[in-house]
């Protein structure tokens, strides 16, 4: 059976190129010997010849037309890339091949670049490459068996940023316990915002959120997400940073596994809180966050205290910090008391022995005092300015002078000296 085409011109027993491929042969009736007629068709005759160029293209016209966009299976083989991103390679199996290309602009939804030997599933449309005459695949997507290209994507990003030391436990921070304000980086549509806003004002009313909007899926998810995450970076009156999403198939997720996104959320000089999907779900993001969140919701409960629960710790906190306040005055006034006793008696002894060595002192010192010779019956004669008269060749005839007795002064006046032995020179 043959599905209906173009009405072809030429010999009878030319092949139908439209015949269905598992199709019986037609019956043929007896060919019979004939010349072509002249000019039956373009390229029967020298006259009528194709030209390599409009060959190619009609072979093109023909395979392209022939075929929609379909999927087809096989196993990579001689994968390269060029400057401009573009792939080529083959795709094969056990008793054929067909070449394959893809532009860099469908590589860039390819999370890796296939391996050679890997099972794919390309999907694209047929065609012949005119210069050279070649059937090609024309690869618009490409899916590996599994999860083959987004692990090995995956993979190859976690051993950058590992050699970078981004996901290094001893770089996290602690998250702020107490904080004043957070920021939340997310679809301001989705229904992670929804969560983290319920969970939040549940918890810690008192506590502000900051809607940063940025898209968590799609070809510029990444993007925006780069951008919101430095805008947050750049102030200063936020404590907390939460990035995320709720959950979603692998390719919508795969934003957070933007390595571009990863490298920006590692540099946030604010605490951050990654919370990507489900539980199950693990993105760079998550690897590279201060702190690790299953859920959105859990993200916000790691974020906020319970404001209840605060209020009571402050009471608690208040309450033993006023006994042992307490405690510290009684344990010091006891402690004064004691001190005070001792220094009592402390002073008390200090002053018993300051007071005998006062008396010693002042012994000594009244042993040593003219006062006490003059006790005993002796006097001190003085000029008029105070100075003593010691030897008789100071009191000339008529001088007058001043004795100093034990209990007063007596003015005087030199009548007569007598010198008892030949006296030491006067003092000048």
């Amino acid at each position: 059976m043959t599905r209906p085409g173009p009405r072809r011109s030429g010999p009878a027993d030319a092949p139908d190129l439209f015949d269905a491929p598992d199709a019986p042969p037609r019956p043929r009736p007896p060919a019979r010997r004939r010349e072509p007629a002249p000019n039956a068709y373009r390229g029967a005759s020298i006259e009528s010849a194709f030209s390599v160029t409009e060959l190619t293209r009609a072979a093109k016209d023909i395979v392209e037309g022939a075929f929609p966009p379909l999927w087809v299976r096989g196993e990579v083989a001689n994968f390269t890339q060029n400057r401009s991103g573009h792939w080529y390679f083959s795709l094969r199996d056990a008793t054929a091949r067909i070449r394959c290309v893809m532009w860099a602009t469908d590589t860039r939804r390819v999370p890796a670049p296939p391996d050679d030997g890997m099972q794919v599933s390309a999907y694209g449309r047929m065609s012949v490459y005119a210069p050279q005459g070649e059937m090609q695949l024309m690869v618009a997507s490409l899916e590996a068996s599994g999860d083959g290209l987004w692990r090995k994507a995956l993979e190859q990003s976690i051993k950058r940023l590992t050699a970078e030391g981004l996901l290094d436990p001893r770089r996290k921070r602690r998250v702020t316990p107490h904080p004043r304000r957070i920021a939340v980086v997310t679809s301001p549509d989705g229904a992670a915002l929804h969560d983290i806003i319920s969970v939040v004002r549940r918890r810690c009313p008192i506590v502000e959120i900051v809607v940063v909007p940025a898209s968590v899926q799609g070809d510029g998810a990444a993007r925006e997400l780069v951008a919101a995450i430095r805008r947050v970076g750049r102030w200063r009156d936020v404590d907390t940073v939460i990035v995320g999403r709720g959950g979603g198939s692998r390719e919508d997720l795969w934003a957070f596994n933007d390595e571009r996104v990863a490298r920006t959320l590692a540099a946030c000089p604010i605490p951050t809180i990654s919370a990507v999907g489900h539980e199950i779900d693990t993105s760079l993001c998550d690897l590279v966050a201060d702190l690790r969140a299953a859920t959105p919701s859990a993200a916000a409960e790691a974020a906020v205290p319970v404001l209840a629960d605060v209020r009571a710790l402050v009471a608690r906190r208040t309450a033993e910090l006023r006994v042992s306040l307490e405690r510290r005055a009684v344990r010091a006034r006891r402690h004064f008391a004691e001190t005070a006793r001792d220094m009592r008696g402390a002073l008390d002894r200090l002053t018993v022995r300051r007071r005998a060595r006062l008396e010693v002192a002042a012994g000594r010192l009244d042993a040593l005092s003219p006062l006490a010779t003059l006790g005993r019956g002796y006097a001190l004669a003085t000029d008029e300015s105070g100075h003593a008269l010691t030897n008789a060749a100071h009191f000339e005839r008529g001088r007058a002078f001043r004795l100093r007795l034990r209990d007063g002064r007596v003015d005087a006046r030199t009548e007569r000296t007598t010198v008892d032995a030949a006296p030491p020179p006067p003092e000048r």
